[in-house]
């Protein structure tokens, strides 16, 4: 039984390494796009939040095919320690961290994006 937690704790670990990944490639190449097109910068925060959106849709997605049962539950998983490492992160870097509207809109999404990853995933 153990051995199966385990399984599920890796697999788990896989689809939110998958989602960090994917946000890293989509924020170089929206950078890119940013730095040699007249994209204005207002467009920033969207497309931070479709990315993100996007990475953890993916990454619970792909885990959650692979743990074949509770799909919300591992998905939502994803999504909550996606947004948690992101904002703890965040409060480290940024000393001017706070929680505002935008943060807990955030949580929200990652969350949702986890449960929607994970009921695809499952149903995949």
């Amino acid at each position: 039984m153990e051995n199966v937690q385990d399984n599920v704790y890796m697999k788990l670990l896989k689809g939110l390494m998958i989602s960090f990944a994917i946000t890293l490639i989509g924020i170089l190449i929206f950078s890119i796009i940013l730095t040699y097109t007249n994209v204005p910068e207002t467009t920033i925060p969207i497309v931070i939040i479709a990315i993100t959106f996007i990475s953890i849709l993916i990454g619970s997605t792909i885990s959650t095919r692979k743990i074949s049962k509770n799909g919300m539950i591992n998905g939502g998983i994803i999504g909550g320690i996606y947004v948690a490492i992101l904002y703890l992160i965040s409060s480290i870097v940024n000393t001017g961290f706070s929680v505002n509207i935008y943060t807990i809109f955030m949580i929200i999404l990652g969350i949702v994006a986890g449960l929607i990853g994970g009921i695809l995933g499952i149903n995949s």
